[in-house]
């Protein structure tokens, strides 16, 4: 048994079952002289004597000799008559590790387009190479176990997550990113953050080669709120505002409850729809018209009260139109005595505000104010419907 041990002590090498191992250990610390070293094409072979870096071979067959290797001389180990080296020896690969999946959780990030905070991950794919053997061994050999590879490649992916998320967020924050839409700049976040990646791995001796197939989404829930906000706010700016939208909504509802055979509901239904009608031609109440086209769809910066004493919505200026050669003016007709203004009505055909008390609006001579021809019922002057009886106007 000592003849076999002693023969296959002559060389050292990484065994097959190890070829593809980023870094595999020689188990014994005890190097017999004259031993012959064989490293892969691949690798390099690390000695390491009491935590400093003593020197390397590169691929080929070497005899362990102080005369013809130098350096293994500054670990002779006297105690054997000068016949051994104590020493540690690392075999680090040098070639390619492809297709090391990566994904998780990048960071909780305000979507600067609607104000919500949601939650982004990273899935993709990278290749990874050692270039400094020695850096591998001296550096990361006290942060996780080299001589595991998920261990050292879940430690390269934290890395690349945490390059990941930097990228990203410094641009969503600027607001040059939205959220939705984050799949057209995987170019510029693949190769950001593989440079923002490597140049952390560098003091590691590890560099990443290639990342792709890299895919930044939203979380399941996020993804759906951020997608109906969108859908609404695209919905209401094509309706003409926030409480346009509400009441086609309704409408459509009651509509919806009609044709599905409302019964003895459908006088409610019939009644509040013209009530809406009504009052979808009144002046909208409150200034909330929906935030501009750009960004994502329906979204924009958003919109802000008017100033004080400023009208909600600027009144819009009819283009006089001249009178034929040779004709006159048209007249106008009369129009009937109605009640006085309430203070902070708006005219229904110019939507220009009007002072308390203005029978007549200053600007189109529109009347203030009508009534409803079956039930006498005060009517908005644009109200097509009583919003009592839901007779039409006259």
């Amino acid at each position: 048994m000592g003849i076999l041990n002693e023969a296959r002590r002559e060389f050292i090498a990484a065994p097959d079952s190890s070829k593809g191992q980023i870094v595999y250990k020689w188990p014994d610390t005890n190097i017999r002289k004259l031993a012959r070293a064989i490293v892969e094409p691949d690798a390099q072979a690390v000695f390491i004597s009491q935590g400093q870096v003593m020197g390397t071979l590169g691929p080929g067959q070497h005899t362990l000799d102080a005369k013809e290797l130098p350096f293994l001389g500054l670990f002779i180990d006297w105690a054997t008559n000068s016949n051994a080296f104590k020493a540690e020896i690392y075999f680090v690969g040098a070639r390619e590790y492809p297709n090391q999946r990566f994904g998780g959780r990048l960071d909780e990030v305000q979507d600067p387009q609607t104000g919500l905070i949601v939650t982004l991950r990273s899935f993709g794919e990278y290749s990874m190479r050692v270039v400094e053997p020695a850096k591998v061994i001296l550096n990361l050999v006290g942060t996780v176990d080299v001589t595991n590879n998920s261990a050292v490649t879940d430690w390269v992916t934290q890395q690349l997550l945490k390059a990941t998320r930097t990228t990203v967020t410094t641009q969503l924050m600027s607001g040059a990113w939205p959220i939705l839409g984050l799949s057209m700049h995987s170019p510029e976040i693949e190769q950001g953050a593989m440079q923002s990646a490597n140049a952390e791995l560098q003091d590691y001796g590890i560099t990443i080669t290639r990342l792709g197939n890299l895919d930044i989404n939203l979380d399941e829930d996020d993804n759906k709120r951020l997608k109906k906000l969108a859908g609404d706010t695209a919905y209401s700016r094509l309706a003409g505002g926030y409480l346009q939208a509400a009441q086609a909504e309704m409408m459509q509802g009651a509509g919806q409850g009609l044709a599905q055979g409302g019964g003895a509901t459908a006088p409610i239904f019939f009644g509040a729809g013209m009530n809406l009608a009504g009052q979808m031609q009144a002046p909208p109440a409150a200034p909330y018209p929906p935030p501009a086209a750009p960004g994502f769809a329906g979204g924009g910066p958003g919109y802000a009260p008017p100033a004080p004493g400023q009208p909600p919505y600027p009144a819009p200026q009819a283009a006089p139109q001249a009178p034929p050669a040779g004709q006159a003016p048209p007249a106008q007709a009369p129009a009937a005595p109605v009640a006085d203004a309430a203070p902070g009505v708006a005219c229904g055909n110019c939507s220009t505000q009007l002072a308390a008390g203005a029978k007549f609006c200053p600007e189109c001579g529109t009347p203030t104010a009508k009534h409803c021809t079956n039930c006498n019922a005060s009517m908005t002057p644009g109200a097509k419907f009583c919003a009592e009886c839901g007779t039409a106007a006259g």
